[in-house]
């Protein structure tokens, strides 16, 4: 008897682990179960991907979701639908919301308010506090958690870790890879008068890239010490492209969309505190050097840094505007901007945002299109022109810094564990998120 499935891609061109390949995909009980051609009649439900590439599901492991306590820009529901609105099929949500995820039982709290809400699949890091560094070993280890976050500067409170004892304890608590944003806490401080009111473009006067690259250098003499792998989010500045090349054994780096996308002064001047983000947007010389490092290998991942605000919070006077900018619904989207302008290659793209992050992060299942694996598929029209709008936006915050850009390639379908999320712009199912596997 033949195989019959619950689900059957056809027709599509595949990005796999071995290249382009032009093949159907059968799917049973969430997971792949055949890769190849398959027979009419075999499939429960058939999506025609003519003229469409398919990816595996895009994994943005770097948003900021604001529940609890901040749902006035964004919450599980809309966060994630803007997510499977832009292809993306897991998210990795960052600490800091109010109260900040320190321990079990706040971790508990955000899977209990993400159950039957979020239209990905879903994980959540453990922010590292001075408070909870002898415990990171146990923490890292809870089902549904993403890693540990620590900050060794641009925080504030408890979950900022300045100070190298701090830092020691928690490099020395646990085993799996621990993700840093690294700013230099003292420099920010010292350097704070040069953030000039109401001039935002002086952002990456006050936050510059002695600022980065102190915070890494630091950091990758205290992880070696540790013998602890790391893993540096949004690095931004040539600098840290030379440094983190000589610690290639300890560290994994990720890049933001919005860094490889926009430059400033131009961004400041067009959007002023909107573009406003930490680590900031940087002049073209330092762009120029993140796309280099892409070339060269060095790059693991790129994520959204998804951090919307409301626009009274960014309307007001810099430098008492937040930092930050929304991303996740438009990171595919961008991205495949720049395969259309050939600054990246499909393939480069779908390992920086999908096979990358699972290597990183130790996800089980997801990655990869390979039989045995989630049913995580982002589907794609690299030929589909298009234009980035504040009113397509399912965020809270109902902004975009892209908003105008017009764009070449679209996510056309969001497939998540074998359920259609999103197609042709419209999310189809109910939520049905479920937290993701770790190795």
């Amino acid at each position: 008897m033949s195989d019959t499935f619950d689900l059957v891609l056809r027709n599509g061109q595949v990005v796999t682990s071995s290249g382009l390949i032009a093949a159907d995909i059968g799917v049973r009980d969430g997971r792949i179960a055949a890769l190849g051609r398959i027979g009419a009649g075999q499939g429960g439900e058939t999506v025609d991907a003519t003229g469409l590439h398919i990816l595996p599901g895009v994994i943005d492991a770097h948003v900021h979701f604001r529940e609890p306590g901040l749902t006035h820009k964004e919450d599980f529901e809309t966060g994630s639908r803007a997510a499977v609105l832009g292809g993306v099929t897991t998210v990795f949500e960052m600490p800091n919301s109010d109260p900040v995820t320190t321990t079990a039982e706040r971790l508990l709290d955000k899977l209990d308010r993400a159950k039957g809400r979020m239209a990905c699949d879903y994980a959540f890091y453990i922010g590292a506090s001075s408070e909870n560094a002898s415990l990171l070993g146990e923490l890292e280890r809870l089902p549904g958690c993403a890693g540990v976050k620590a900050f060794m500067g641009a925080s504030t409170g408890s979950l900022l870790l300045a100070d190298e004892e701090g830092l020691m304890r928690a490099l020395t608590s646990g085993r799996r890879r621990m993700s840093f944003h690294a700013e230099d806490e003292d420099r920010l401080q010292a350097r704070k008068a040069l953030a000039l009111p109401g001039r935002p473009e002086t952002h990456p006067v006050w936050r510059d890239a002695e600022c980065a690259r102190l915070a890494g250098e630091r950091l990758m003499r205290l992880a070696r010490a540790a013998r602890r792998q790391v893993h540096v989010l949004h690095a931004t500045t040539a600098q840290e492209m030379e440094l983190y090349t000589q610690h290639r054994d300890i560290a994994t780096v990720e890049v933001t969309a919005n860094h490889l996308t926009m430059v400033a002064p131009d961004c400041y001047e067009r959007l002023g505190a909107y573009a406003q983000m930490n680590p900031p947007v940087r002049d073209e010389p330092h762009r120029a050097a993140l796309w280099r490092a892409i070339g060269s290998g060095l790059i693991d991942a790129i994520g959204s840094d998804h951090a919307p605000h409301v626009r009274a919070e960014k309307d007001g006077t810099y430098p008492q505007t937040p930092s930050g900018m929304p991303g996740v619904q438009t990171l595919v989207p961008v991205l495949l901007n720049h395969v259309a302008e050939g600054r990246i290659t499909l393939q480069r793209l779908a390992d920086l945002t999908s096979a990358g992050p699972a290597r990183i992060y130790g996800v089980a299942g997801k990655g990869r299109i390979a039989a045995g694996y989630d049913a995580d598929f982002t589907l794609v029209d690299l030929k589909a022109r298009k234009t980035i709008r504040n009113e397509d936006m399912a965020s809270r915050c109902g902004w975009t810094q892209f908003d105008g850009m017009e764009i070449t390639g679209w996510p056309i379908a969001t497939i998540v564990r074998g359920r259609i999320a999103m197609r042709d712009g419209a999310v189809e199912s109910a939520p049905a998120g479920a937290p993701a596997r770790f190795q």
